[in-house]
């Protein structure tokens, strides 16, 4: 057994399947295709489910793959652990009902045996226990003892997933030696302990399970195998986990350079650097792969594995200005609350290792060297965000320690006694519900909060905090189970054929109706009798059914007896086209022969707008840079939608320019082609291929003159001058890194002008100008005028405050020793009571200040306390909150200065008259 990398494993594996007459496919893109059931493709097999259920025909009988898979049940122990990890690639072979057991295992063994020569006495195998197959294969065939072939039940060697195919697995295991053992006499493949490592599972799919323990055997049983590529590596290259391997080492070797580290110093800086190796590799792959952060489903999942790397990137960082860290002390150094917030700032460098991944995977996955610059791009954003996001949970975290703080301190002995003594606090718990919110919203880890905390004389509510964590996960999980729901739902059309689309050539044409389809459910026969809306499936259509960014055509079908209009047009993942349907007149049953007409006029509305937005997209690279691509986008007879990636809000001038370049194309009355080619083709002439959709060995390319020249199977124009003009309407950010433009063309743009125009003749005829011209100028006028009142109005306000001042000032009791200011305003907005409050804080600085102000029907008080009188136990947040209470409100907020909302305006005055009861008690 030789030492081999993990990019010469993945061309062994696949190179000697290909020698046993199976076609090679490239990954599949880790956003799955037409499964609703999965966010992210977490198998080898996942992307070919539709194979084994003959749903589709597969290319070939025999396929291997090396698959790119995610998996995120385990987030949080990544890093912990060296065994977790987020991304990582599944070699398999697969038979579509071709070969069995018998060669399945035969080339499993000569492939680990002979070509990357696994020691033979180190290589164990377990099978299903009642699979007397399997084993005389492996005993009588392979010619293992049978001691070395484990039976195992069926928790561990059947694979079963409800309903449908299942069957028998065995796996391979590789004896890591004695020395990884538990030590127990009984030691053997099943065992828990680290020496036996199972790296290899055969699945023979030969029965159809109906979930209630019954088993009918396939007539043609398949191969489903799976070996995980990093731990074949850790086997071959000798090493422990994964995060040794080779290509994850350089990764790795790439961080502690930039942070200063070194791997295996520190067990938690070795943490860090374990998540943001695997964060960092998963997340490029998402990227390029088209997963955008957002906040929900695959978009979210990729902005926690960001944020979670950032968080320890700066953990990372911080290590080497804080001397205590490698002493299990993270804030030793910090003498007070407020500067958690200023923990290791630093600079977005997570783009930076981009390019080591990236470097790490090219030859097997050259997409990435294209990807990589709009990945960096959007790493950095993405990365720079949550750093203002994160100092924001950090200040948070610093508020609440300070609130608990004075929640728990009875006196100003204690609080000061807590700022400067060795002695921690007595231990007071921040609530689940705090600790939940830092880690989800902010994507603080919860050991850095316990941290943070323990350091600060505080625990963290954990039962709590895991119970929401539990409730989250179970959301998730309903959430899934609901979209394979969604997805099982769905109608049963397997016995119906693909429909033929043949409206490329023709908006006409004669078909036959092979199935019709009320609420659900296929019917014979239907009629005008009862205003029936129904589905119509023909097999053969010109109509256009809604898919790539482009809504479905409508239009008429009729037959000697019946008309029915076609309201849009749908089609499932088989290729199955659904027209809605109205009746008009008759009836209409299966079997019939129908004239199926394409609404002409919306189509070529349709097809312009279609057409404008390639020229859109070419002319937004040209402007804006190659790093643009394609979001997502929809196109109807009405309106452009078009999602893009870019990382700032574009400029006026830029927005000009895009405009301009579409319309020079509009204006040169380029040609536009239609034509087909196979896909090796089409790339090598510069068509470009969006990385969320799927192709086919054939291709329909769309050329725009020498403009623009991309892979679409939407409908086009031929000319571009048919457009007639094109505007933009309105450009906004749809997510982190996305923008959208909204545009017009044809007969929406001069909708447009003429809609403006009227609006301008309008606002003339408003303010009494005769020449549109001075329309601009009189605006402008406007602006000025009301800045001038709006100025003077201040300058009135101020005075007004100041005379409010005085009067409250010379009204100042004392209760106690304690200056008390009250006062209550009519018509007052918050901001003008908080200037009161400081005006008045600034000429009486030590003072108890109560003022309240109803404003549209609602009322806010203000309190404000002077530094003396928190020494004496004050706290504005509970004064606040005590008042409130008394008029059905509540509040709080600092002890210096806190608000209050009231329900109850009745009560007002009553709360206000007991602020004196209330200032006895609190001192």
């Amino acid at each position: 057994m030789g030492w081999m990398s993990l990019s010469q494993l993945r061309e062994k594996y696949l190179a000697f399947f290909e020698s046993k007459a199976h076609l090679r496919l490239g990954s599949f893109s880790l956003i799955p295709n037409d499964d609703k059931s999965l966010l992210l493709i977490n198998s080898g097999m996942a992307p070919m489910k539709k194979y084994f259920t003959g749903q589709i025909s597969p290319p070939n009988k025999r396929v291997t793959t090396c698959q790119k898979c995610i998996r995120t049940p385990d987030i949080d122990r990544v890093g912990i652990t060296a065994r977790h990890g987020t991304y990582f690639e599944m070699l398999g072979n697969f038979s579509f009902g071709d070969y069995f057991k018998k060669e399945a295992i035969a080339w499993a063994w000569e492939f680990c045996t002979e070509v990357i020569k696994l020691p033979q006495e180190k290589l164990w195998i377990s099978i299903y226990e009642d699979d007397t197959e399997a084993q005389e294969i492996w005993t009588q065939e392979i010619g293992l003892d049978k001691i070395r072939v484990i039976k195992l039940g069926k928790k561990d060697n059947f694979w079963e997933h409800g309903t449908g195919p299942c069957g028998p697995c065995s796996e391979i295991y590789y004896d890591r030696g004695k020395q990884y053992g538990c030590g127990l006499s009984s030691c053997t493949v099943g065992c828990d302990c680290d020496r036996f490592v199972e790296f290899w599972n055969l699945v023979f799919t030969q029965f159809e399970s109906d979930g209630q323990g019954n088993y009918t055997p396939l007539i043609h049983p398949n191969i489903d195998t799976g070996m995980g590529l990093e731990r074949l590596a850790c086997i071959i290259q000798g090493v422990d986990n994964l995060f040794l391997v080779d290509t994850m080492q350089k990764i790795m070797d790439h961080i502690c350079c930039l942070c200063g580290v070194v791997y295996g110093e520190n067990e938690k800086l070795d943490i860090s650097l374990r998540v943001i190796t695997d964060h960092i590799r998963s997340t490029v792959f998402m990227i390029a792969d088209g997963v955008l952060p957002s906040n929900e489903g695959r978009g979210y999942i990729l902005r926690r594995l960001l944020r979670r790397a950032a968080m320890h990137v700066k953990l990372l960082l911080n290590s080497k200005s804080c001397e205590n860290r490698a002493n299990n002390s993270f804030l030793n150094s910090l003498q007070s609350d407020s500067s958690i917030s200023h923990i290791g700032e630093y600079k977005p460098f997570l783009a930076t290792i981009c390019k080591t991944v990236v470097e790490e995977n090219k030859e097997a996955y050259p997409e990435l060297i294209e990807k990589l610059e709009f990945i960096q791009k959007l790493i950095a954003v993405e990365e720079a965000n949550f750093a203002k996001t994160i100092d924001q949970g950090l200040q948070i975290l610093s508020r609440l320690i300070e609130q608990k703080r004075d929640d728990f301190s009875t006196s100003s002995e204690q609080n000061e006694n807590f700022a400067t003594s060795d002695q921690p606090m007595i231990a007071k718990n921040l609530s689940g519900e705090d600790a939940f919110l830092l880690h989800d919203t902010y994507g603080f880890p919860i050991d850095l909060t316990k941290e943070i905390l323990a350091e600060r004389g505080f625990k963290v509510d954990e039962s709590g905090f895991k119970k929401l964590l539990l409730e989250q996960k179970e959301r998730a999980r309903k959430a899934r189970k609901n979209a394979e729901a969604w997805q099982e739902n769905q109608l049963d059309l397997s016995k119906i054929d693909a429909t033929h689309f043949e409206g490329y050539k023709t908006l006409s044409l004669e078909a036959k109706v092979l199935a019709i389809l009320k609420d659900g459910n296929f019917i014979n026969h239907a009629t005008n009798d009862e205003d029936e809306k129904i589905l119509l499936i023909l097999d053969k259509t010109p109509f256009y059914a809604q898919g790539g960014g482009q809504s479905g055509d409508s239009g008429e079908i009729a037959s000697s007896t019946a008309i029915l209009d076609v309201t849009d047009t749908q089609k499932n993942s088989e290729g199955v086209f659904l027209h809605s349907c109205i009746f008009k007149a008759g009836s209409i049953k299966v079997g019939d022969y129908v004239k199926a007409k394409v609404c002409e006029k919306l189509r070529n509305r349709v097809s312009r707008n279609h057409t404008a937005a390639h020229l859109l997209h070419a002319a937004l690279r040209k402007v804006l840079g190659a790093h643009v691509t394609q979001a997502g986008q929809m196109v109807d007879d009405n309106l452009i939608r078009f999602d893009f990636t870019h990382f700032s809000a574009l400029k006026c001038q830029e927005i000009r320019e895009v405009e301009k370049l579409v319309n020079d194309q509009i204006f040169s009355c380029i040609d536009v082609e239609n034509f087909e080619l196979p896909i090796d083709e089409a790339k090598k002439i510069g068509a470009m291929a969006l990385f969320s959709e799927k192709y086919g060995d054939i291709v329909r390319v769309v050329r725009a003159g020498d403009f623009s020249i991309e892979l679409c199977g939407g409908t086009h124009i031929k000319n571009a001058s048919t457009l007639g003009l094109f505007k933009i309407l309105s450009e906004n950010s749809v997510a982190s890194g996305v923008r959208r433009i909204e545009a017009v063309t044809c007969e929406g743009a001069l909708k447009l002008l003429n809609d403006s125009l009227q609006t301008i003749k309008e606002c003339c005829s408003s303010f009494k100008i005769g020449n549109e011209k001075d329309l601009e100028k009189v605006c402008k006028q406007l602006v000025l005028d009301q800045k001038k009142k709006n100025f003077e109005i201040e300058k009135l306000s101020s005075k007004l405050a100041s005379i409010e001042v005085e009067k409250l000032i010379s009204k100042a009791r004392e209760v106690n020793g304690v200056c008390v200011i009250v006062g209550s305003f009519v018509e007052m907005e918050v901001e003008n009571l908080q200037n009161i409050g400081n005006e008045i804080k600034n000429r009486v600085p030590d003072a108890l200040i109560v003022l309240s102000g109803i404003d549209n029907e609602k009322a806010n008080i203000l309190v404000q306390i002077g530094p003396n009188l928190q020494k004496k136990g004050l706290h504005a947040g509970k004064f606040v909150n005590d008042i409130a209470k008394l008029a059905d409100g509540k509040g709080g907020g600092k002890p210096s200065i806190a608000m209050a909302g009231v329900k109850n305006l009745s009560k007002l005055e009553l709360a206000l008259n007991a602020v004196d009861d209330i200032l006895l008690k609190s001192i």
